[in-house]
């Protein structure tokens, strides 16, 4: 736990504590009466409310729609299944401010929808509850559906042969081996929408606000450090208050479970009931991922005079207002260094986090499971503008220095990587280990031998998870990315910023490279995921 604990105590709660501090404490004293003042604003208790009932529907709604995908996902083999699998994931890695405008694109004044039938969904809750189901929809079918497809189901089967019915059998077998995974899954669905800045701006307008999106309002447009610093402690209350509950629920429901290899469990849809659930879900991927990815690679070829390469070929000139340093193609390896960098960091904070939360149990170690979330929940602004007022001196001047995009990238990529290995973990037998340790192995070669083979499908979908969060990460990585070499999500921010076509154009192909990119790096690690674990177990 030595190491996880001091890179969080380092990157997230330093910065965090210094902004509270400047916020709440005037000439060395503290400002505790502001919290009431605050809160009692009306406009902040309607930006409290929709925050709270927003995040809960996206949820919900994100469950419903994204599980039977999981079981298809999981239980049935099909052509064409990887390329899909990457399809369903490119929207979690985009940056949320490119899903905020792919959906104006979409249902906003001009888009598809206004175009084709008159229907205008921006300025409504329904733009932003769909977009974050969209957003969110990887989550779940990854993260359930990791799980799921290593189940063996035999024993959903034998629950049949004793007399159950298939409904029952499902309920008192698979669904309490899933329950972990569904609750990790909704956790981060609902941390994430919670938390939701871009998408909230775009398609809320005026009339709607977050958390998120008033934080940033009081901090960068206002520049009210004191109610900023309010309220990112209600959200860091609110979010411990979640963790703590989603911890009571899950405790002591992982249990030995009888895996298999993916393979061995799927097999192709059968009977009418298989086959229209099959139909169901490749309708809701299309109308609901798809279709806004098109309208989105369709405006990056739209020029005034017809469809061509102009906006393209834009990327790699210079840019004559100065904004950009470096030609805007150059942000494409800019993004994929600091992802590959936050992977490798995330994967080795969250895998230490997930082993010391295998072997241990106690109050201490539940307390140390929830801060591995906090990221999630807490404001991205609040840590990236904390990383500028707290990293400037020595030991830690790194303001300066390329990693510390990384750093902020890999806060972000550690949870993701903790929850899909943690319920795999959890799920190995102890008697494995224990026999393991009676024929001699020492504890390192009793985890290379056991629990490796048996967890490297969930820790090539943790690096996954954890590179995609990084290609897409913006609202730490605004405020520190330095102007000669700027990411791919900031590069498309600053020019949706900027009026003109041709700044809108260039957007749209950025975000299109992007998501090429990312589909692209997904695929080999599909294609690598597949080749590897294919006959271990």
């Amino acid at each position: 736990m030595a190491v996880p604990v001091a890179f969080f105590a380092l990157f997230f709660a330093w910065p965090v504590a210094s902004i509270v501090e400047r916020g709440l404490r005037v000439d060395g004293v503290w400002q505790f009466g502001r919290f009431g003042e605050t809160l009692s604003r009306p406009e902040i208790l309607d930006v409290l409310w929709f925050t709270l009932w927003q995040a809960l529907a996206s949820t919900g709604l994100t469950l419903l729609i994204a599980l039977p995908g999981a079981y298809v996902f999981a239980r049935f083999d099909f052509r064409g299944k990887g390329l899909l699998r990457v399809v369903v994931t490119v929207p979690f890695v985009m940056p949320t401010v490119m899903v905020g405008t792919a959906f104006l694109a979409l249902v906003g004044r001009g888009g598809l929808l206004d175009e084709l039938w008159g229907v205008r969904l921006d300025t409504t809750v329904w733009a932003i509850l769909i977009a974050h189901v969209f957003f969110n929809y990887a989550v779940v079918v990854r993260t359930v559906g990791g799980l799921w497809a290593q189940l063996d189901p035999r024993q959903e089967e034998a629950a049949r042969v004793l007399g159950a019915s298939r409904w029952k059998a499902w309920r008192t077998v698979t669904l309490p081996a899933l329950a972990p995974s569904v609750a990790a899954a909704a956790l981060m669905v609902f941390l994430f929408t919670a938390s939701s800045f871009a998408v909230v701006q775009i398609l809320g307008g005026s009339t709607y606000s977050t958390l998120e999106t008033e934080i940033y309002r009081q901090t960068v447009v206002r520049f009210d450090l004191t109610t900023a610093a309010v309220l990112t402690m209600v959200q860091f209350v609110a979010v411990g208050v979640v963790l703590a509950v989603h911890a009571r629920t899950v405790r002591r429901r992982e249990t030995a479970l009888r895996m298999v290899a993916p393979e061995e469990a799927a097999r192709r849809p059968r009977g009418i009931g298989q086959w229209a659930l099959f139909v169901g879900v490749l309708l809701s991927v299309a109308l609901l991922i798809v279709l806004p990815l098109g309208v989105l690679v369709e405006r990056s070829f739209a020029t005034s005079h017809g469809y061509g390469l102009d906006y393209y070929r834009a990327l790699q000139t210079p840019d004559p207002s100065g904004t950009f340093l470096v030609p805007l193609l150059d942000t494409i390896g800019n993004s994929l260094r600091y992802a590959v960098v936050a992977t490798l960091i995330a994967l080795v904070i969250g895998g230490l986090a997930a082993a010391a939360l295998t072997r241990r149990a106690g109050r201490l170690v539940r307390g140390f499971d929830a801060l591995l979330m906090l990221p999630l929940g807490v404001s991205a602004v609040t840590v990236g503008f904390g990383f500028l007022i707290t990293l400037d001196e020595p030991p830690f001047d790194l303001r300066a220095s390329w990693i510390l995009v990384p750093l902020a990238q890999a806060l972000v990529g550690v949870p993701f990587v903790v929850r899909t290995m943690l319920p795999v973990l959890r799920a190995v037998d102890d008697r494995l280990r224990e026999a393991a340790a009676v024929l001699g192995a020492s504890p390192w070669r009793a985890w290379r031998e056991v629990d490796l083979p048996l967890v490297r499908r969930a820790l090539l979908i943790a690096a996954g998870f954890a590179f995609a969060v990084s290609l897409g990460e913006f609202g730490a990585t605004v405020f520190i990315a330095r102007p000669d070499s700027p990411t791919l999500p900031v590069a498309v921010a600053r020019l949706l910023g900027r009026p003109g076509e041709l700044n809108y154009g260039q957007a749209m192909a950025l975000s299109t490279i992007l998501m090429v990119v990312c589909a692209v790096s997904l695929l080999l690690l599909e294609r690598l995921r597949t080749d590897r674990t294919s006959g271990e177990f």
